[in-house]
């Protein structure tokens, strides 16, 4: 408050007239001033005391006034919460406030949360808990499958694939998602915290809906909500974190750091994981119905664990397990042609951890997955225990299946990050089942980034497949033998070039162009783009189902280019 306008004979008083009471006047000195002729003198006098009162006056509005504010402890939100969350008195679980005294303040009838109904003032404390995150990533590509126009297959039979097999422009949405997560602490003990996730796929290049081609019929939509990692749990930073739900196993993400090429033509999941090289990844895959513990950081050693329980009431896992849409480890009934069973993949329960070191420019994994009962007994109809069968399969087709990689990444002073994994890859039946082994192999990827500027960088790689025991045989590699049961010490091998440039213009949006090349043996059959993005470059044909698809033309030296936008939140 401020005082103005008095005139000065008078200011005197009307000022001790009105802070009678409150203040006390200085009597003598006001008696001096008007004693004096000199009118100067007794304005500068008037104006002296005048901000002496002013300053006592707002003082007292301060202090007559805090009493009323005092009784708002907490924020409006924070009490909000509470009321809506039942809490009463004790501890908030955002702040550690005290919240039992708390009383309604003018700023809670006056403010945002007026009139609001208490729950819904604790959904709007909720929800300023949640954090929502996104990446989405379309490209532009041209490709080509390199597939000849026609082979000679074992026994002399020309085969030849259909459709356009040449360069072909299309756009791609590369792993694409959207996703909501945030974690409220329980009661008064802050360090321990509800965590949760909801995340799904984004077909944003093309319609969302089953995943159906000339090779597949699938009844999932990747595109539905919660499609990809999500779960709850609880997590502390003492112990870490317990989840339940799906998500990407440890195997997966123990190495995903090296892999610069993610989401795009060259990603790594073209060989490494990939046993078959069909565009599903075994050992590279997310895991649904899971349980998994995550470790923190001690003395830069971390922990990861994950079990998924098999939930398959068939004992050679040749159904779908309960509760999912579809056969377990991207399997889908009639797979390759197959009759509708789960009996070209699935699995039961399966096994997952990592264990890394982390110092400075240092990054170092080891991992290991393990899958029971995988049936791939559609892979062949000839052996004498698939002619007794009722379905023409081999039962004894049915084994566990193993991978374990070790990997380290060191970025040097030059500002070049250098990445390397080794890995062995095992599938245990029968001796005489082993020549249409094809997942028994060992392979390994090299990763170079070189930082240009602070918002460019270029990356190469390299991934190569070792050669398998035996092949199931395709349409152009079957034996000549229709009684065989595959192909001993196929030429199966592979290797895979990439390359790319990234520009990044901000924090959150990078261009990039790259590049990438497979290069089969003549058994082979490595696709680029496998693992993720919407459209894949593989070794199927142009035919459709009704024309006997799908074909299969392995040895295709799959190539292409491609130039994006991705844009993180």
């Amino acid at each position: 408050m401020r005082i103005r306008n008095l005139k000065p004979r008078h200011a005197a008083a009307s000022l001790c007239l009105f802070a009678a009471g409150s203040v006390t006047c200085s009597g003598g000195a006001f008696a001096q001033a008007t004693a004096k002729d000199d009118d100067k003198q007794e304005i500068q006098l008037l104006k002296q005391q005048m901000e002496a009162l002013n300053k006592k006056l707002d003082a007292l509005m301060a202090k007559q006034a805090q009493p009323a504010n005092s009784q708002q402890a907490v924020s409006p939100a924070v009490a909000s919460t509470n009321a809506g969350t039942g809490t009463g008195s004790g501890t908030n679980a955002n702040t550690g406030t005290t919240a039992g005294a708390q009383k309604t303040s003018d700023a809670d009838t006056s403010g945002w949360g007026a009139g609001m109904p208490p729950k819904l003032k604790s959904l709007l404390a909720a929800l300023g808990d949640m954090e929502f995150y996104g990446n989405l990533d379309l490209s532009v590509d041209y490709a080509t499958k390199g597939l000849k126009d026609s082979y000679v297959a074992p026994g002399g039979t020309v085969v030849s694939p259909r459709g356009h097999m040449g360069w072909q422009p299309d756009v791609s949405s590369n792993l694409s998602y959207i996703g909501v997560r945030g974690k409220r602490p329980f009661g008064s003990d802050a360090s321990l915290a509800f965590v949760y996730q909801l995340e799904t796929q984004l077909d944003i290049s093309a319609t969302s809906g089953s995943s159906n081609s000339n090779s597949s019929q699938d009844s999932t939509v990747k595109g539905a909500l919660t499609s990809r990692n999500s779960f709850i749990g609880v997590a502390s930073p003492t112990w870490g974190a317990l989840k339940i739900g799906k998500t990407d196993a440890p195997y997966k993400t123990s190495t995903a750091r090296m892999n610069p090429f993610s989401g795009t033509l060259g990603d790594y999941s073209v060989i490494m994981g990939n046993t078959g090289g069909d565009n599903r990844v075994e050992f590279g895959t997310r895991l649904d119905h899971a349980i998994w513990y995550e470790s923190p950081s001690f003395h830069g050693w971390s922990l990861n664990a994950l079990v998924s329980p098999g939930q398959n009431r068939g004992y050679e896992n040749s159904v779908q397990a309960s509760g999912e849409s579809s056969c377990t480890g991207g399997n889908v009934p009639g797979s390759g042609g197959t009759p509708i069973a789960c009996n070209d993949g699935s699995y039961g329960s399966a096994y997952s951890a990592n264990l890394a070191y982390s110092n400075g420019p240092l990054y170092f994994t080891t991992a290991y997955e393990l899958h029971l009962g995988v049936n791939r007994s559609s892979d062949v109809m000839n052996t004498p225990a698939a002619l007794a069968s009722p379905d023409g399969t081999d039962p004894n087709d049915i084994g566990n299946e193993w991978a374990f990689k070790v990997g380290a990444q060191y970025k040097l002073p030059t500002l070049t990050t250098v990445s390397a994994i080794y890995e062995v890859m095992r599938r245990k039946i029968p001796a005489y089942l082993q020549t249409q082994n094809e997942r028994s192999r060992n392979g390994f990827w090299l990763a170079l980034t070189q930082e240009i500027t602070p918002n460019d960088s270029v990356s190469v790689g390299w991934a190569h497949a070792n050669r398998t025991p035996g092949d199931p045989g395709q349409h152009n590699t079957a034996p000549a033998d229709p009684n065989a049961i595959g192909s001993p010490n196929p030429s199966n091998g592979a290797n895979m070039l990439t390359a790319m440039y990234k520009h990044a213009i901000d924090k959150h949006a990078t261009v990039y162009a790259d590049y990438a090349m497979v290069i089969n043996q003549a058994a082979a059959h490595y696709a680029l783009g496998a693992g993720g993005r919407s459209v894949t470059v593989d070794c199927h044909d142009g035919s459709s189902i009704s024309q006997g698809a799908p074909f299969c033309y392995a040895g295709g030296r799959e190539m292409g280019f491609s130039v994006g936008l991705n844009y993180k939140f």
